[in-house]
């Protein structure tokens, strides 16, 4: 079978899998995986790799599988792995019924270490962690055979038998791999293939407390499943040696086949595990879906959608080396995905009020406006307009500089698909000198639609009835962290690294009624804010509560002073 190479497709690994296979190097179809370890939930740097699996297999008819890589009891739990399975279907890369566990092999892959130990390709070493540290040499020194490295087949069976037992403490001895103490590549210098951990394991609970090493058991687990392709980020190139190894040491026909690509940093976020769990579980963020974290969790809530997610790891492209993007292309991706998309409404974040003095006292009109000026098929919708509303602080100022189109004493605007109004008076808290409230007229010839063209003003400002209003909280986010650059200790000060601009929360946003009937993770553009999506765990109609996904423009901005 030949498969045709599309010109346009610049993915290198996409062209070299299709080179291969125009050697049919194997007799069943196209198969990859994603195998994640349930020690904690799926973050943005992770999609690439689902990604690139996931479209792999569907370039070439095949199948996707998601194998749960939980090997080690110690840190897993099903909590994950419940989260992993909602993210990666969230995601659009929805594996079916091809969802596996690793821990469902570990009879097969207890039958391979026996199989080694009988061709003399794997012995039990009593070696403690440290002594095998230095026993393993240096990048320029080679390491030291093992003194228990020559024992016999059967005493290294009969040991891992008690090891299976339970018969010895973690630690005490391994399974180790008898390849080469003087290979160049430290990962062949006899590598642990089984190690003694008792704890309860949340999927086959007491029955083992031997566990294979991920070097070991991920080859095996392939060859179980058909995959074809195991595809991983560079960081497991030097690993590929021992990958095949081990499939070669088993006789397996037909062996997959491991490729590496890039591995995607992403620019003003935290990607790594284990600050992530300190972030949390120190109680700097509100949970692993905390709006600010890069968490698929944590994007969801915030707004982001599947499309966008996807979009964004398209636009990065062809990943050979490790390469560095910078969020904000994310930001770009989720706004060319909503505009067309999503409804757009008035939203004050910083209310002032207007009263329009010549207006009818009780007088309400019905006002059509349009949805999306970029989509007629989302129709009209339509806005209460009465004589008391709100502005936007920001819309207003007393003595405006040169080029300032908005509302001033004695000046004149557009409210959005309304009147022409006028700033009559300003009216100021006697003790604070705060503005309180603005008096304004209302020219009725100037109704949008009306075809008014007798004067012209330059602004057009949006507003919200002020009896018809909808309160709600907004939250508006920046980078969570000051500096890009991550910490090298281990344990920072994370107090002195979050950005204290990274959430700004806003209590008493007015918004036009529309929004009354919205639902969790609904999307909004409000105008001029940008694009925002109702809460998914707190807003409720009775509590609305919205997260700005995107602002209709790049606004992350490092802190004052930083």
């Amino acid at each position: 079978m030949s498969y045709e190479k599309d010109q346009e497709e610049e993915h290198f690994l996409l062209r070299q899998i299709a080179e291969e296979l125009d050697s049919e190097p194997f007799s069943r179809g196209m198969c990859t995986r994603f195998p994640p370890e349930p020690n904690g939930y799926l973050h943005i740097g992770s999609v690439y790799a689902i990604h690139t699996s996931y479209m792999a297999a569907q370039r070439y008819g095949g199948e996707f599988h998601l194998r749960m890589d939980d090997t080690n009891p110690l840190k897993e739990d099903a909590a994950y792995v419940k989260a992993i399975i909602e993210d990666i279907r969230w995601l659009g890369y929805d594996p079916g019924r091809h969802i596996y566990y690793g821990s469902d092999y570990s009879a097969e892959v207890y039958a391979a270490a026996v199989k080694l130990i009988q061709a003399g390709k794997a012995y039990v070493c009593d070696l403690t962690p440290e002594e095998m540290t230095n026993y393993r040499g240096t990048l320029t020194e080679p390491g030291r055979n093992s003194p228990w490295r020559e024992r016999s087949p059967e005493e290294n069976l009969a040991l891992l038998e008690e090891m299976k037992r339970g018969e010895h403490p973690a630690t005490s001895k391994v399974l180790r791999a008898k390849i080469d103490m003087a290979s160049p590549n430290i990962n062949l210098r006899d590598p642990v293939l089984y190690r003694i951990i008792h704890a309860e394991h949340y999927r086959t609970g007491r029955s083992w407390c031997i566990y294979p090493t991920y070097d070991f058991a991920h080859p095996i687990q392939d060859a179980i499943e058909g995959i074809t392709y195991s595809l991983c980020s560079n960081e497991f190139r030097d690993h590929r040696p021992l990958y095949e190894w081990v499939l070669k040491g088993l006789g397996i026909h037909e062996p997959p086949r491991q490729r590496e690509f890039g591995r995607l940093n992403i620019t003003g976020v935290v990607t790594s595990k284990r600050f992530l769990r300190q972030l949390v579980l120190g109680g700097y963020l509100d949970g692993w879906d905390d709006p600010r974290l890069p968490t698929i969790r944590g994007l969801r809530r915030r707004g982001f959608t599947p499309a966008s997610i996807r979009r964004f790891i398209e636009e990065t492209g062809n990943i050979r080396a490790q390469t560095t993007v910078d969020i904000t292309l994310l930001e770009h991706c989720a706004r060319q995905e909503l505009k067309h998309n999503t409804v757009t409404l008035m939203a004050v974040l910083q209310p002032l009020k207007v009263t329009i003095t010549n207006y009818p006292a009780a007088g309400v009109e019905l006002l059509e406006i349009e949805n999306n000026s970029e989509n007629e098929e989302l129709g009209k919708r339509v806005v209460p307009f009465s004589g008391t509303l709100f502005i936007e602080r920001e819309d207003f100022m007393e003595e405006p500089p040169k080029g300032f189109h908005r509302l001033f004493p004695g000046g004149e605007v557009r409210l959005k698909g309304a009147y022409f109004i006028r700033c009559q008076e300003v009216v100021k808290d006697p003790h604070t000198g705060e503005i309180t409230e603005l008096l304004c007229t209302y020219d009725p010839r100037t109704k949008s639609g009306s075809g008014f063209t007798e004067r012209k003003v330059k602004g057009t400002i949006h507003w919200v009835s002020a009896s018809h209003a909808v309160e709600a909280e907004v939250h508006l986010f920046d980078r969570l962290l000051i500096h890009d650059e991550l910490p090298k200790e281990e344990e920072p000060d994370w107090s002195l690294r979050i950005n204290p601009a990274s959430r700004t929360v806003l209590r008493h946003v007015k918004i036009e009624p529309a929004i009354r009937d919205a639902f969790p993770e609904e999307h909004f553009q409000f105008i001029r804010h940008g694009y925002f999506c109702a809460d998914k765990e707190l807003h409720t109609q009775g509590r609305p509560v919205f997260n700005r996904i995107v602002a209709l423009k790049d606004s992350w901005k490092k802190p004052e002073g930083k």
